[in-house]
């Protein structure tokens, strides 16, 4: 199956976001795994330093004890507390000063200790031992952690880096649609002059062309200069003024559906009489754009035949205009991405029909437009959101 552009993009997207879940991964299983040999060394360590203070401590020992107290001193990572038989702390290493001299402190310590590592007891004189607590040093509790805070560090560049992006690339494509809007509006508006002046030329001179034909030419004419009216809107900050939504719709339904297959059948719900007086400040042009895109994808989507109704609702400070055919439909997982540009579902096509029905409603109107509700075989919902007057 052939992918669009579309599908392609988010294929891509799909792969690197792996790809960052699978560094992610490794990062973590690494650095769990030097922590891992990390511990067990510390381990190791304390085991060393306990059987020298045992040695220091027996009688009958006759080694080397500079060798014995470089071994003690060695540790400078490690917490550790030694106690007596009694339980009386004899001496510690590596707390914090701040407290070293709180008892209630160092009872509390030995209780953490305890329940995080094996205490070690040496015995040294019958009856007699020493009981070593001990901790992972800072170094390996940081460590420890380090995986995560660096994971939430490249999370962050990386959120950072998206949006930074997107808003270049939405950036870019506004500056896109402009300049393709205002050239197409340039290049339209020489053959139009043309063609008003051969029209002028036709209504006055003698001819034996029905004035009928005349009257069509002159409102297809009339067609163009509204296109090119559209297209150098794009890009530039619209007017928006009080219109009557069902007059605005009714001229818009009139002209598609003057132009569409008579099996294709568009008509206004019967309960949009209830809004004659209903207005709303839209740019008129652009807003019957956004009319004609829904209704040439709608019928599109039932392949020229089907029907087409458009319905009004109130809300608090909003009217709600629904465009429901009996179409296709539209999975779920698309509701959003048909509004990308570049999605299309047709051979000939650019995708461009609805993301630009979005971007007049949301960016010029600030409204919403989105998939009501849709049924696979049934037909779609669209809504529109606007603000009253």
């Amino acid at each position: 199956m052939k992918l669009n552009n579309y599908e392609i993009k988010r294929l891509i997207k799909l792969i690197l976001l792996i790809f960052a879940f699978l560094i992610g991964f490794f990062s973590l299983w690494y650095t769990n795994n030097l922590v891992e040999k990390l511990e067990v060394q510390e381990r190791e360590n304390i085991h060393t330093w306990a059987n020298a203070t045992r040695l220091i401590a027996s009688p009958d020992y006759e080694g080397d004890f500079n060798f014995l107290y470089q071994i003690l001193q060695s540790n400078t990572t490690i917490p550790v507390i030694l106690t007596n038989t009694e339980g009386e702390i004899t001496s510690f290493r590596n707390l914090d000063s701040t407290y070293s001299g709180n008892m209630d402190y160092l009872l509390k310590k030995i209780e953490e200790m305890k329940a995080d590592n094996e205490p070690i007891e040496i015995a040294y004189l019958e009856g007699e031992k020493f009981t070593i607590y001990y901790e992972d040093s800072i170094l390996l509790n940081k460590l420890r952690f380090y995986p995560y805070f660096q994971l939430g560090i490249i999370g962050l560049f990386l959120v950072v880096s998206y949006f930074s992006f997107s808003y270049s690339r939405t950036s870019e494509q506004n500056k896109v649609w402009a300049g393709m809007s205002k050239e197409t509006a340039h290049q339209l508006g020489t053959p139009i002059s043309s063609l008003m002046g051969w029209i002028d030329y036709l209504k006055e001179g003698d001819n034996n062309l029905p004035q009928k034909v005349i009257d069509e030419m002159s409102h297809d004419l009339n067609r163009l200069e509204l296109i090119t009216e559209r297209f150098s809107k794009i890009g530039s900050e619209p007017v928006l003024s009080p219109i009557n939504l069902r007059e605005v719709l009714n001229e818009s339904i009139n002209y598609i559906n003057s132009r569409t297959s008579e099996k294709v059948q568009i008509s206004i719900d019967g309960t949009i009489e209830d809004f004659k007086e209903v207005s709303v400040n839209v740019n008129r042009p652009l807003f019957a754009w956004v009319i004609e895109n829904l209704c040439k994808n709608a019928v599109d989507a039932m392949d020229g035949e089907g029907s087409i109704t458009f319905s009004l609702s109130k809300g608090d400070n909003k009217v709600y205009i629904d465009v429901l055919d009996t179409g296709k439909g539209i999975p779920s997982n698309k509701f959003k991405t048909i509004f990308k540009p570049g999605f299309t579902t047709k051979k000939r096509g650019w995708g461009l029909g609805l993301s630009l029905v979005k971007r007049i409603i949301e960016n010029y109107h600030n409204g919403k437009i989105y998939v009501k509700s849709s049924d696979i075989g049934k037909g779609t919902k669209f809504r529109i959101e606007l603000k009253t007057n």
